[in-house]
């Protein structure tokens, strides 16, 4: 068993020390549709907390480095990811990631929200408008709150009337014992199903196949064609359980290729080399590692 889902004691996951590939292989087109990008001091921040509660971040990379380990390496664009956990964050995040993205044409920037704070409306339409950036981060954990809550509720109108996507940390895992929630509380396909059912054009993604509820999230996609799931960590053998990679070649339509970089604790490429040998058609593997997240992010 690759870690315990729940760690009651702060142990931390597993370090892996796999091999790292040096590039993407000629002639495959990747999208990294999960990558998270901070400002120094936050990144550290970010990283203390992983050392203490889940694992030693094996990239302590500062935000233009992590673009550029990518971009590098063969990866053709990166959709970036920031997260506020207190209120007042959210603008200074947001006006760092845009400046990001003006200084990389690759970057496909996303920006956040605190949902509660005054003024949360007038956050996203910054982000939204002026700003340029292109969806939306939240996180149930990180941030303590249901995906149905209904504070969220102005934060998805203006969403959904923008088009901009939402990638909305919603499943359960990975858990950890430094968490100030109970993400079994917070979290499952229970909690995002009335969301969709009340914004239906929203466009949703769901990171780590929805771990650990996998096929809850799954039996989703057939009701709600707006929503997406991304691999981020799932399909790693990491997580405890793993998923069935049936999933691949069943849902590939409405998957996306995610790594979760720089924050893992495994190589930066080791599910792209599960995905490049799963039995899979070559429309669907291209689905998943570029055309989905290319359709969904407009590029």
């Amino acid at each position: 068993m690759a870690g315990d889902l729940l760690s009651e004691t702060g142990s931390p996951y597993p370090q892996l020390d796999d091999p790292e590939g040096a590039a993407v292989p000629t002639g495959v087109r990747v999208i990294d549709a999960h990558v998270h990008l901070f400002p120094p001091r936050t990144f550290r921040s970010i990283w203390r907390w992983f050392e203490a509660h889940a694992w030693t971040v094996r990239y302590p990379l500062e935000s233009p480095d992590v673009l550029e380990f990518l971009l590098s390496r063969g990866v053709e664009r990166i959709v970036g990811l920031c997260y506020s956990h207190v209120p007042g964050m959210a603008r200074d995040l947001n006006a760092a990631m845009a400046d990001w993205a003006r200084a990389e044409p690759a970057l496909i920037p996303l920006g956040t929200v605190l949902p509660g704070e005054p003024d949360a409306v007038e956050v996203v339409r910054e982000a939204l408008g002026p700003l340029g950036l292109r969806g939306l981060k939240l996180h149930a954990h990180v941030q303590g709150i249901a995906p149905d809550d209904p504070r969220l509720d102005p934060i998805y109108a203006e969403a959904s009337a923008a088009g901009a996507p939402i990638v909305f940390h919603a499943g359960r895992a990975p858990m950890c014992a430094g968490y100030r929630c109970d993400p079994n509380v917070l979290c499952g396909p229970d909690r995002v199903a009335p969301v969709l059912e009340r914004y239906p054009n929203l466009r949703f993604v769901v990171p780590h196949l929805g771990a650990d509820s996998y096929s809850g999230f799954e039996a989703l996609l057939d009701r709600f064609e707006h929503l997406y799931l991304d691999t981020t960590m799932a399909i790693a053998s990491y997580l405890d359980p793993n998923p069935d990679l049936g999933i691949l070649s069943r849902r590939s339509e409405r998957l996306m290729y995610g790594t979760d970089f720089p924050n893992l604790p495994f190589a930066w490429d080791r599910e792209l080399k599960v995905l490049l040998e799963a039995d899979l058609s070559e429309d669907a593997r291209r689905a998943i590692l570029s055309e989905n997240a290319a359709g969904l992010f407009g590029v």
